[in-house]
C-alpha cells in the first residue's frame, strides 16, 4: 500500500499492527506510544519529512479516546489535572510545530533532536525507578493493586479520585484515602514546556508529562495516567489542526499529515490503549517503566549514534 504523503510503501496490516503491540504497553504509564512510533516511521519505514510530526498526531488523535474512555469509566481521570495540562500545554504546542518546520526540518538535525527528548526521557524514568517512593504515594498504589487482586476497582464507585481543592494556586485530590497536594502554577508552567518540546516531537507531550508527574510531583501513577492520555489527545488535535493550517504555506516541503497512515496506526492504537488501560491495574508499574526506559534509552542512543557517524 502507497502512501503519497509519506512517500512509503508498506503492507496496510504493519501499522495498526506495530501500534497495538506500542499502545498496549505504553498506556498503562499515561503514554501513548506515539513517542515510539516516530522512531518506527523514520528509522523502518523510511518517512523523514516534517509531516511525520502531524501524522504522529493523528495516530494521536484516533487511538487515544478509548483509553480516556477506560480511565474515566473506573473513576481514575482527576479532570482538574487533565484540564491545567491542556491549558499549559495548547500554546507550546503551536510554538513547536513552527520550530519543526522553520528550524528542524533536515531529518538528520531532527534526529539529533529526537534523542535529546528520548534521552532525557529515558533518563527520568530510570531516576524514577531507583529513587524509592514512600509516603502517602506508596500507600495509595499499594491500596489499589491490592484492591485489583480482590476484583474491586474496576468502575468509578470503587476506585474514584475525589478532587478537593482546585484553584490558582493548589491542586488537592484523595484517592484511596490518601491525599496530594501539588501547585497548580507547577503544572502550567511544566505543561508549557512540555507543549513546545511535544509540539516539534508530534508527541502530545504525555510520553514527557507523566514521568515528571510521578518522580517530581510524586503522584500515583494510577491517576496520572487518564490525565495524561487527555491532555495528549486534546493538544494533538490542536497539532494537527495547526499543521494542517500551515501546509500551503510551505508549498515545497510535505508538512500536511498522512491521513491514511496516521489512521492505520491510530486503530492498532485504540485497540492497544483500550486494553492497556484496562490491564492496568493488575500490572506493577514499576515492570512497565523499566520495559519503556529500556526501549526509550536504546532508541536516544541508536539515533544519537546516526547523527555523529
Amino acid at each position: 500500500m502507497f502512501f503519497p504523503t509519506a512517500g512509503i510503501e508498506v503492507s496496510f496490516w504493519v501499522p495498526p499492527l506495530v501500534a497495538f503491540g506500542v499502545s498496549f504497553f505504553a498506556s498503562m504509564g499515561g503514554i501513548s506510544g506515539a513517542f515510539l512510533l516516530l522512531p518506527f516511521q523514520m528509522s523502518i519505514l523510511g518517512y523523514v519529512n516534517p509531516s511525520v510530526s502531524a501524522t504522529n498526531q493523528v495516530f494521536n488523535v484516533v487511538a487515544i479516546p478509548s483509553g480516556v474512555y477506560r480511565y474515566v469509566k473506573e473513576g481514575r481521570m482527576v479532570w482538574p489535572l487533565a484540564w491545567a495540562v491542556i491549558v499549559g500545554t495548547l500554546p507550546g504546542v503551536f510554538i513547536g510545530a513552527i520550530i519543526r518546520v522553520a528550524y528542524l526540518p533536515n531529518a538528520r538535525t531532527f534526529k539529533l533532536f529526537v534523542a535529546c527528548v528520548l534521552a532525557y526521557i529515558g533518563l527520568r524514568l530510570v531516576q524514577g525507578l531507583l529513587k524509592k517512593i514512600t509516603g502517602n504515594t506508596a500507600v495509595a498504589e499499594r491500596k489499589f493493586q491490592d484492591a485489583a487482586k480482590r476484583g474491586c476497582g474496576t468502575d468509578a464507585n470503587e476506585s474514584c479520585a475525589k478532587v478537593i481543592q482546585f484553584n490558582m494556586t493548589r491542586l488537592k485530590y484523595e484517592f484511596h484515602g490518601e491525599v496530594f497536594d501539588v501547585p497548580t502554577i507547577g503544572i502550567f508552567t511544566l505543561s508549557f514546556v512540555v507543549g513546545i518540546v511535544g509540539g516539534v516531537y508530534g508527541i502530545g507531550g504525555g510520553a514527557i508529562i507523566a514521568p515528571f508527574f510521578v518522580s517530581v510531583f510524586g503522584l500515583p501513577v494510577y491517576t496520572v495516567a487518564g490525565a495524561a492520555l487527555m491532555g495528549t489527545f486534546v493538544t494533538s488535535i490542536a497539532g494537527v489542526t495547526f499543521y494542517q493550517a500551515i501546509a500551503p504555506f510551505y508549498p515545497t516541503m510535505s508538512v500536511a499529515p498522512d491521513w491514511g497512515l496516521g489512521i492505520l496506526f491510530g486503530i492498532g492504537g485504540m485497540v492497544g490503549m483500550y486494553l492497556g488501560a484496562r490491564c492496568q491495574k493488575h500490572v506493577p508499574a514499576k515492570t512497565i517503566k523499566w520495559m519503556l526506559a529500556c526501549v526509550i534509552l536504546s532508541t536516544a542512543t541508536k539515533y544519537a549514534f546516526d547523527f555523529f557517524q
